[in-house]
């Protein structure tokens, strides 16, 4: 895989919305976060541009994104915030540039997308909060900034009474459950033989839960995994006849048969401490009894 090169201070990094609609005062205290570690943050010429839920129209979100793809001077791009409509921008971009001069594309959420399309094309992205979000949790927000700039060695998780106990390793992949799911049989699809998957999710019905595991399993993508790494699974929904089961339990139950190491509640997804981890870098996952870690290669 293809690491772009870490930022220093100078460097320009780009902030762009690929999905929903945001505002100018809703990003002003992370363009001077950013400013703080001495980059120079540059916005999309549609960033604050309006199309009903999303951030302008499918054509002007991608003529932001290929900007920032293309521009060699960018450093890094900055997805502002998730949502939905990534998904809706990839037949209209072409990633020839950005594989001429690859960089940091930062971001979690309906930003899956763009993690899987890039995973295919061997080249590392970040899997960290995005700057609607950077004032939540100083600890997430600060691991963030230790990766793009090359001081993030390890991450680790409480133990959790699911954990499946074990030691694995292989390229990181994945992101957020429902958009993986949105994307398997697609040419996005991802190839997670052999490698760590993190999975995580928000806001979705337990049966929905069980529906997309059942479709990763079906279509091959657990039964050749080195390990499998939990997010967060927030504010899951139940119907009136209780599925009986929770999320953590449904995905225990998609890998019962296979040998790999799980953990659960590990601190990223769409939780405040959502902790930066490198997609398509070589991973070390360690579960024991007492504590979980996660480090790189």
């Amino acid at each position: 895989m293809v690491q772009p090169a870490y930022l220093k201070q100078g460097d320009k990094v780009a902030i762009i919305a690929t999905a929903r609609k945001i505002s100018q005062e809703e990003l002003q205290a992370a363009v001077t976060f950013l400013e703080g570690y001495g980059l120079s943050a540059v916005f999309g010429k549609h960033l604050f541009a309006v199309d009903n839920q999303y951030a302008g129209t499918d054509s002007q979100r991608a003529e932001d994104l290929q900007w920032a793809l293309d521009d060699a001077e960018i450093k890094a791009v900055f997805v502002a915030r998730g949502g939905y409509g990534t998904v809706r921008l990839m037949e209209a971009v072409s990633f020839d540039g950005f594989l001429k001069s690859p960089k940091w594309i930062v971001g979690y959420s309906d930003i899956t997308v763009l993690h899987n399309v890039i995973h295919r094309l061997g080249v590392e992205t970040l899997h960290a909060t995005m700057p609607i979000n950077f004032h939540k949790h100083e600890e997430a927000t600060r691991s963030m900034m230790q990766a793009l700039m090359g001081g993030l060695n390890y991450t680790t998780a409480m133990p959790h009474p699911l954990n499946r106990k074990g030691k694995a390793s292989g390229e990181m992949v994945g992101g957020n459950l429902s958009l993986i799911y949105s994307l398997s049989g697609t040419k996005y699809d991802i190839d997670t033989a052999g490698k760590v998957l993190f999975i995580e999710d928000l806001d979705e019905y337990l049966y929905h839960i069980d529906r997309m595991m059942m479709q990763l399993k079906l279509s091959g993508k657990l039964e050749r995994l080195s390990g499998l790494v939990v997010g967060g699974m927030t504010d899951m929904k139940d119907n009136l006849v209780p599925f009986g089961k929770t999320a953590e339990e449904i995905i225990l139950d998609a890998v019962k048969e296979y040998p790999f190491p799980v953990c659960f509640h590990f601190p990223a997804g769409h939780i405040d401490k959502n902790m930066a981890l490198y997609l398509g870098r070589k991973t070390k996952l360690e579960v024991h009894a007492d504590s979980v870690s996660l480090s790189y290669e």
